[in-house]
């Protein structure tokens, strides 16, 4: 697994670059666009005049954020999820905690902060932007219905993706994601309600002459690419995040030596309809499975419900899970010590 782990850092490092080039650049468009639309920039006989002000701001916006989706993405997530540190003031907590000590033991990994969110339906995820600064988040809803070895399956498929360096990538794409579809309907409801409007005002001849039609065909584009770029930047996140499920139940199996555990927690959780209060399509992609409404969405099998969902679908998961029971590796399963 030594192999797999540094292979899929490696990899994981790449796509979060990907995805950071991706931002910046869709930014820098949208910015450049503006410029057109607003005159800092012309098409004359000559090329282009002027100067693009709000292509920089754009840059500079886009950096900056970047900058605080890395340092404080985690905090962010945590924030909008309402979830709070967990304290071992009760029996149930005690044993999250003694479990997630377990698997961080059992996955080699530093010191991992636990958060809990006050909801009843059963989820929970990791983020952070590398093992030393990662976080488990639970949901009351999970404490109470699991027991000792669900919950070893859990927070060992978390455990996975901590140790996998997919937290990091699951954090830049919310916060980063969030971001361009913050600023691309703002611009969409500029363009809609008042941008077209202060074109049209423009006298006969601007509008007229080529300089003018190129205008308007920017405007345009930029209308265009406002409309686009938050689903063009949904399907990557749901892209990426389906990957990772996969081989994050594998690393549970492989941490708890115990394809039952997340078995039995999959089963439970897929037999709860019960979505989560606090989730949003920005922060989907990170819970150990669809927290949103319509779970069972999860459970269709046509490559266009897949195309738009956050997960694989559950049965699937449940399945390869089974079979990894049967095998050799269920074979010396034993279940955990209550």
């Amino acid at each position: 697994m030594a192999v797999s782990f540094w292979q899929w850092e490696r990899t994981n490092r790449r796509q979060t670059a990907l995805l950071v080039g991706i931002f910046i650049i869709l930014f820098c468009l949208l910015g450049l666009g503006l410029d057109f639309v607003f005159g800092n920039l012309r098409v004359g006989p000559q090329g282009l005049n002027g100067f693009p002000f709000l292509t920089i701001a754009a840059l500079i916006v886009a950096l900056v954020q970047t900058f605080i989706s890395y340092y404080g993405g985690a905090g962010l997530i945590l924030a909008s999820v309402h979830a709070t540190p967990l304290q071992a003031d009760s029996d149930r907590h005690k044993i999250v905690l003694n479990v997630i000590e377990e698997m961080r033991l059992a996955a080699r990994m530093p010191p991992i902060k636990a958060y809990v969110m006050a909801d009843p339906a059963p989820n929970a995820f990791a983020t952070g932007r590398d093992p030393r600064h990662s976080v488990i988040c639970v949901t009351q809803g999970l404490i109470d219905m699991m027991d000792r070895e669900q919950l070893q399956g859990v927070i060992g498929h978390e455990m996975a993706h901590i140790r996998d360096y997919d937290i990091r990538t699951m954090m830049m794409i919310a916060v980063l994601v969030g971001g361009i579809a913050m600023l691309a309907d703002f611009l969409a409801r500029w363009m809609w309600f008042g941008g077209f409007g202060a074109m049209g005002g423009r006298n006969q001849r601007d509008r007229d002459n080529d300089q003018g039609q190129a205008g308007v065909l920017i405007a345009v584009a930029v209308f265009v690419l406002a409309a686009i770029s938050p689903i063009l930047c949904q399907l990557l996140a749901m892209a990426v995040a389906r990957q990772r499920e996969y081989l994050a139940d594998a690393g549970s199996v492989e941490f708890t030596r115990n394809p039952r555990a997340l078995l039995r927690a999959l089963e439970q959780i897929a037999a709860t309809e019960s979505p989560l209060k606090d989730a949003s399509r920005g922060t989907a992609h990170l819970f150990i499975v669809n927290p949103r409404e319509g779970l069972r969405e999860d459970d269709r099998e046509g490559f266009f419900d897949n195309l738009f969902s956050t997960h694989p679908p559950l049965p699937r998961r449940i399945q390869r899970l089974r079979a990894m029971l049967d095998g050799p590796a269920g074979a010396n399963a034993s279940p955990a010590p209550a």
